[in-house]
């Protein structure tokens, strides 16, 4: 009899068909490793998935999830990884380097392809990373998407400059990332939340400037004063349709916004005029590739940076983690431990 492992899979649409099943324990072919997985975290499209809001048409059974950290448990010919490495596995398998290309969209964890809420998974070695010692299992797994989508902004698409102006939308996953990294960049940092209580744990990580955009509906007005009337180099826009035109009205002639999630909103009515008189840059964010990924985890290793983790729910808890992700009371990450 081959060995079994459990896995969460979802067979329809819903946070309730999110039910625990055993599978069998996948072996590795030539090239590849099977990996123990210790911890996942959650993404904002991984309850889009399960929802059913992010690809009506998705096959299923699927397993969700695209953050995650293991140990790797075999290897299979050809490989020169060895047991016991601490890996996550890349977003979007066969992106190595370069900008992102239309087949990587049918190659990723959590949809189309299974993720990393399971006990077992295998995957190319090619398409895994080792991630920094110093990391406890739930932090690192918050690094292959949220960790690296923030750097991806800020480094590989910014780049920002030291002193140069950065609005952050919210103080989720991504945006609790770009902190850490328009920190480590010098960067003068200004942070939204509807919450005084999130905006006080942001100063206390570095934020200069803090915005309540339900005190302050007309958050943009702020913006303008704090930057004496000349707007933010770069904003790292989690909202969508629904803050950009604030976004576009808070950011500098010649600027740059990161657009990374539509929290607020998918679609609405929207001026482009001051885009194009103003030179501004609309620049889409999908998280990045396995060098890039490389890339981050040094800066993370050098810096001895501790990405922020909320809440880390058991494995039989899993359902009640994407509740809590879709309640937004989190600050930071929120994980999943799998063993």
């Amino acid at each position: 009899m081959s060995a079994t492992q459990k896995a969460q899979v979802f067979h329809s649409f819903g946070l309730n068909e999110l039910k625990i099943e055993e599978r069998p324990v996948p072996t590795p072919g030539s090239g590849e490793l099977l990996i123990r997985m210790k911890a996942a975290s959650l993404n904002y499209r991984d309850l889009l998935m399960v929802t059913g809001n992010y690809n009506p048409k998705l096959k299923m059974p699927m397993v969700p999830c695209s953050d995650g950290v293991g140990v790797i448990e075999s290897v299979g010919q050809g490989c020169s990884m060895k047991e016991g490495v601490r890996v996550s596995p890349i977003f979007a398998r066969t992106w190595h380097d370069g900008p992102p290309f239309r087949e990587m969209l049918k190659r990723t964890h959590g949809g189309p392809l299974d993720g990393t809420l399971q006990q077992y998974m295998v995957v190319p070695e090619a398409d895994v990373v080792q991630v920094p010692d110093h990391l406890s299992d739930e932090a690192a797994a918050a690094l292959p998407c949220a960790g690296l989508t923030a750097w991806s902004a800020l480094v590989e698409r910014g780049p920002v400059r030291p002193g140069e102006k950065l609005l952050i939308l919210g103080t989720g996953g991504v945006s609790i990332f770009a902190l850490q990294f328009g920190k480590a960049l010098g960067a003068e940092l200004i942070v939204t939340s509807g919450s005084d209580d999130k905006l006080q744990r942001a100063r206390d990580m570095g934020a200069h400037h803090l915005i309540n955009y339900r005190s302050s509906p007309n958050w943009e007005r702020d913006v303008y004063k704090l930057t004496g009337g000349q707007g933010v180099d770069h904003i790292v826009e989690v909202g969508g349709v629904g803050t950009l035109e604030k976004s576009i009205r808070s950011v500098k002639p010649g600027g740059s916004i990161y657009l990374i999630g539509v929290l607020a909103g998918k679609e609405a009515p929207l001026d482009l005029t001051p885009v194009l008189m103003q030179d501004i840059r609309i620049q889409g964010v999908v998280v990045g590739s396995r060098r890039a990924f490389e890339n981050m985890n040094r800066a993370v290793d050098v810096h001895k940076m501790e990405p922020v983790v909320d809440r880390v729910f058991s494995f039989d808890e899993s359902a009640k983690a994407f509740e809590y992700l879709k309640s937004g009371s989190h600050f930071g990450k929120i994980c999943i431990k799998i063993d």
